[in-house]
């Protein structure tokens, strides 16, 4: 038979029994949803983790099957959940997996179409395998970009709202009704959450670990001193809001001045790279030495670990505190 309809087949049936797994176990975990409703009847205490307590989210806690292996993985691994939260996508972290692994598939039949060497075959492989986490992460630092440039209305909004006699759960409210996403769908995570008997100040720490925004600290570090020793909360929601915008001028003003150094960096980094792929598709056997001899192998990993000092180097030039 072809090699490349074996490979075709392959593929398919690879794909094929990661679906049926998926369908397969999909109804075989608990929930979550009893946990939430024992720390609304205050039988116990919510855990240091990121506490996501809003009408919405006790409707979609009920997990199951695949959804609630792979919960149980994230939690293992850290921070990896609060990774979706942060990036406000409704890919869930099995579906994730799945797409990360077609990826992988997807590389490394190209390598085998475009009859690459058999060392180029994991590198194809984990190129398109991190496209689903680059992704993510692009999308979570947009969104923070965002809530970050939503931050001042919002302070000066909830500033004006205390000034005409609301309350501070009022003026939060005004926020969630008056500004976009992202600032009011966090903004109404913690209106909700002091609605269901969370603290204010507690909220706002929810808050802060999902959009870890220095600024926002400040806000919330201003709330929790203010209901306990008192003080003029406007005011000093006004001289945030106003230290947030200088920032993001001298920030526009850093850019500015080091556009020059990430297009270096982004040409130097590519530079070896792009070459590379260059002379191999000139003359494979000219660079397949780098793979097939010991000393070639040992120049790869070398090469490898200076491209990766090298971006840190340039990112920590480039990149000025302000």
């Amino acid at each position: 038979m072809d090699p490349q309809l074996l490979a075709i087949a392959a593929f398919i049936g690879v794909a094929g029994g990661v679906t049926a797994v998926y369908f397969l176990i999909k109804d075989l975990g608990g929930n979550q949803l009893e946990g939430r409703l024992d720390i609304l009847a205050g039988k116990k205490k919510p855990d240091a983790e990121v506490f996501e307590l809003t009408k919405d989210s006790l409707f979609a806690e009920s997990k199951t099957g695949l959804a609630r292996v792979f919960d149980g993985i994230l939690e293992r691994f850290g921070n990896l959940k609060l990774l979706f939260l942060q990036a406000d996508t409704k890919l869930k972290p099995d579906m994730f997996f799945v797409i990360t692994i077609g990826c992988v598939a997807v590389g490394v039949s190209i390598a085998y179409f475009t009859r690459a060497p058999l060392p180029l075959f994991p590198v194809f492989g984990l190129a398109l395998g991190v496209l689903p986490l680059g992704w993510l992460l692009w999308r979570r630092n947009k969104r923070f970009a965002r809530f970050s440039k939503q931050l001042p209305d919002a302070l000066e909004l909830i500033a004006r709202a205390l000034r005409s006699g609301h309350s501070l759960a009022s003026g939060i409210n005004v926020v969630v009704e008056e500004m976009s996403d992202p600032v009011s769908k966090e903004f109404r995570m913690a209106y909700e959450e002091q609605n269901l008997g969370v603290p204010l100040e507690i909220s706002l720490k929810n808050v802060q670990k999902r959009m870890p925004n220095m600024d926002f600290g400040f806000f919330a570090t201003a709330v929790a001193i203010q209901r306990q020793a008192g003080g003029d909360l406007a005011e000093i929601l006004d001289k945030i809001g106003h230290i947030v915008r200088e920032r993001f001028r001298i920030l526009g003003q850093v850019q500015a001045l080091t556009g020059e150094g990430r297009i270096s960096g982004i040409v130097l980094m590519a530079l070896p790279i792009a070459l590379f792929f260059a002379v191999w598709h000139m003359n494979p056997d000219y660079v397949m030495l780098l793979f097939t001899d010991e000393l070639g192998r040992k120049m790869v990993a070398v090469a490898a670990v200076l491209q990766v000092l090298g971006a840190i180097t340039i990112k920590k030039i480039i990149d000025i505190k302000v």
